[in-house]
């Protein structure tokens, strides 16, 4: 029953296009084979008049909004990529970051209430419209009885049934696109749709929110490129989230662009480097940097909200991000290729040198041009046609870093049309190659190695002396070789110490 729902929800959500004029749109007739444009013009003789009217950025996103929350993560991550999707259709699709249609506020007062279990005028002396309204949540203006001004998130009525059908949907989606096209399998669909799903979910509890953004708040204070609201706790519940009012302009508005002594390049560099230095530095990041969660203020400060979406990679994820980071940074495409290849991201079936010659034919025409002379959608194309090339299969694990890193781009070349996105990386891949994998911490892996050999010693000492002869030798001579296992440890540190200070 629940499948059959799904696929009515499916069939649906292609309706809704279609009567939109938004899934084979008539501007692009000239670029569909002769069999899509006939299927394109019977498609759209289904639609009425006036749904096929305005531009195609405004038919998809009356779609998306119709469709519910996770089509809508979609068209806010499309309108950051004006410089793939063009101005006018990223322009079209941005109100989904922030200006949906808003619930009424006497409903978000007693939601407010309710999970609270206190009176609104227990906790704030004003409560007022809302000032932002996303797929999930709105936020509203309010004022603590200490006087502090305060952004109050409530979730919307019914939305985590409405995102639970659409998990449905797209989980089934996932599993025909693995059925019909053989193709798409290396893109990991179900894998994909689980990971959106779940991060999905997520969002829902908006305490998890809060511990995100107050883990995200300390994080961000070590290096100074981001800011974050303060969570105040005794405002948050499951479907109510309080923080301190967010200090700048709000990045959706395209007038804060023109507010006086903003430094944009700063801007942009600090985004990236924000992001780049949460991830690597910390394993923790923000994974919904989009315009819409983003304040800035002059002349270069960057406060971020909306924590409901962290990402977080392993130590050898974050190992992998930055050596492909520095790989290109140094134009060693050979390095990058390895890297590929030790992660098991490329099988071996494949020439590791043939993998480097493909992706300096990506990399080198990047170098020494600005964001405004590149286009990314012939990047973008040219990476996925490598990928299938290379049998490169999609790492769920990574979704949430790749989208993000795609998001990123999109807002500093939107901030910046000059910007440098390796010029801005390297002073932050460039730390963390010499703390990692510099002399440094060459002698803390081998004190920590020598340490760990003392544990795996101590606990062979501890093991009954019935357990095996070669256990009862160790135990006849513990005080050596503990000893022996210390000073090797302690000489390789000097060692390697002398190498560093030399």
């Amino acid at each position: 029953m629940g499948s059959l729902a799904a696929f009515g929800r499916l069939t649906a959500a292609a309706w809704s296009l279609a009567r939109n004029d938004a899934l084979l749109p008539r501007e692009l007739d000239a670029l569909y084979p002769p069999r899509v444009q006939s299927l394109s013009r019977a498609v759209r003789g289904l639609a009425g008049r006036q749904a096929r009217e305005g531009r195609p950025g405004e038919r998809l996103a009356r779609s998306l909004e119709r469709l519910g929350p996770v089509a809508i993560k979609l068209g806010q991550l499309l309108s950051t990529r004006a410089d793939i999707f063009g101005a006018e259709f990223a322009g079209d699709l941005s109100r989904l970051k922030d200006r949906l249609d808003p619930f009424p506020t006497p409903v978000a007062r007693r939601e407010v209430e309710l999970c609270l279990g206190r009176s609104i005028d227990s906790l704030f002396s004003a409560f007022g419209e809302p000032v932002a309204a996303a797929s999930l949540a709105q936020a509203h203006d309010a004022v603590l009885l200490d006087g502090r001004r305060v952004a109050v998130k409530v979730l919307r009525p019914g939305i985590a049934q409405r995102v639970a059908q659409d998990a449905e949907a797209l989980a089934l989606a996932a599993r025909l696109v693995e059925k019909v096209s053989p193709d798409a399998r290396r893109l990991e669909p179900r894998a994909l749709a689980t990971t959106v799903i779940r991060a999905t979910e997520l969002e829902l509890d908006l305490r998890l929110e809060a511990a995100g953004g107050d883990e995200l708040a300390e994080v961000m204070a070590k290096d100074g490129y981001m800011s974050a609201p303060k969570v105040v706790w005794d405002g948050v519940g499951k479907t109510v989230l309080t923080q301190e009012w967010a200090l700048g302009a709000p990045l959706s508005d395209p007038a804060t662009l023109e507010i006086e002594g903003l430094d944009r390049p700063a801007l942009a560099d600090k985004l990236l480097r924000a992001f780049l230095a949460q991830a690597l530095d910390h394993g923790v990041f923000h994974a919904d940097l989009h315009e819409g969660n983003l304040f800035v203020a002059a002349p270069a400060q960057i406060t971020a909200v909306d924590f409901g979406i962290v990402g977080r990679l392993a130590p050898s994820e974050r190992r992998y991000l930055a050596e492909i980071l520095w790989g290109f940074l140094e134009r060693d495409y050979e390095k990058i290729a390895q890297t590929h290849f030790d992660a098991g991201y490329v099988p071996r079936t494949h020439s590791v040198h043939a993998f480097a010659q493909a992706l300096r034919a990506v990399g080198e025409p990047l170098f020494g041009r600005t964001a405004r002379d590149v286009s990314m959608g012939r990047v973008l194309t040219q990476l996925f046609e490598i990928t299938a090339l290379f049998d490169m299969r999609l790492q769920p694990q990574l979704v949430l870093l790749q989208k993000t890193m795609m998001t990123v781009e999109g807002v500093a070349r939107r901030l910046d049309p000059d910007h440098d996105i390796w010029k801005a990386a390297d002073p932050v891949v460039r730390r963390w190659m010499l703390r990692e994998l510099g002399p440094q911490a060459q002698v803390r892996r081998f004190v920590s190695e020598g340490i760990e050999a003392l544990r795996a010693l101590h606990r062979l000492i501890e093991t009954p002396p019935q357990a095996t002869a070669a256990v009862a030798v160790v135990e006849e001579r513990p005080s050596r070789m503990a000893w022996f296992a210390l000073g090797a440890a302690v000489a390789g540190a000097a060692f390697w110490l002398g190498v560093w200070l030399l």
